[in-house]
């Protein structure tokens, strides 16, 4: 179900963000916590996530598994964000994945940012803003707050694995990893997000269907209930191709360019099993 109140949410801007903080980014803060705030003032639970990141296996399944006590009597978990910097500091919490409960905590929490309105764009992010009311509303109201720690967890990866913690992504492309999302954050576009998605084998929408919107994909712009929209623009196997060499990737991608100065190639050309491929080769 989609919903969208323009009331409330005021005008969205139709395309999307240039870089990470720009004004389209900012306008779109404000859309993100109202979904929230509506959905627990309705005493549902939420787990609230970015558009880009992908699941292996579904992460309701952690949250709601009543056997790891461990994680029950929080009121908000978060993913890592992976950032040392001191506006995100000292909980580092991810605005782009985390879960609520809807309890009164949790409720007074986003209640508060959502009043916060004019810092959060000031800040052009609400992560910034949030952190800080995270920080208050634990220490006054004694809200609980878990940040799943980016070393020593491996259920919740983000940016910070994909461009920097390469050991965390060999276990994923080689099937080894507990992970249950990727979230590709730490990027500094729309057009990058897609083509790393690519090379990870994790993109599944047709090329004729990108960068269109509902109204140029469907004639006349009548409502869709026969499906054809999926089968237009959706595949059902990943869309695999190479950009970056020294970006993770599901296969090897020894023949693009760096995108990088440091040029750090993901895959060794070196191992022992190309090396006997190209041996063959020859």
């Amino acid at each position: 179900t989609t919903y969208f109140d323009e009331k409330n949410l005021g005008a969205l801007p139709k395309g999307e963000a240039k870089m990470y903080g720009d004004p389209i980014f900012a306008s779109m803060m404000q859309a993100k916590i109202l979904c929230v705030v509506y959905m627990i003032n309705l005493g549902y639970d939420v787990l609230f996530q970015d558009v880009d990141i992908v699941w292996f296996k579904d992460p309701l399944s952690f949250f709601h598994d009543e056997s790891n006590t461990a994680i029950q009597n929080f009121d908000i978990m978060f993913q890592h964000d992976g950032s040392g910097q001191m506006r995100y500091n000292p909980l580092s919490a991810n605005s782009g994945f985390y879960y609520v409960r809807a309890n009164k905590k949790a409720q007074y929490v986003f209640t508060s940012l959502l009043y916060d309105g004019a810092f959060v764009r000031k800040c052009k992010s609400h992560q910034q803003v949030l952190v800080q009311i995270l920080l208050e509303h634990s220490s006054f109201f004694g809200t609980k707050v878990k940040v799943f720690d980016k070393v020593e967890t491996d259920m919740f990866p983000g940016g910070f694995h994909y461009h920097q913690d390469w050991g965390v992504m060999h276990d994923i492309v080689s099937g080894k990893s507990n992970a249950y999302i990727l979230h590709m954050s730490w990027t500094e576009n729309k057009d990058n997000k897609l083509k790393f998605l690519r090379q990870m084998g994790e993109w599944y929408v047709q090329d004729q269907c990108i960068g269109h919107d509902y109204l140029e994909l469907v004639e006349g712009g009548g409502q869709v209930t026969d499906g054809s929209l999926i089968n237009q623009c959706c595949s059902a196997e990943p869309i695999f191709s190479c950009h970056f060499r020294d970006k993770p990737s599901k296969e090897p991608c020894f023949n693009s360019p760096c995108i990088d100065k440091r040029c750090r190639q993901f895959w060794n050309p070196m191992a022992p099993e190309f090396v006997a491929e190209l041996k063959a080769k020859r």
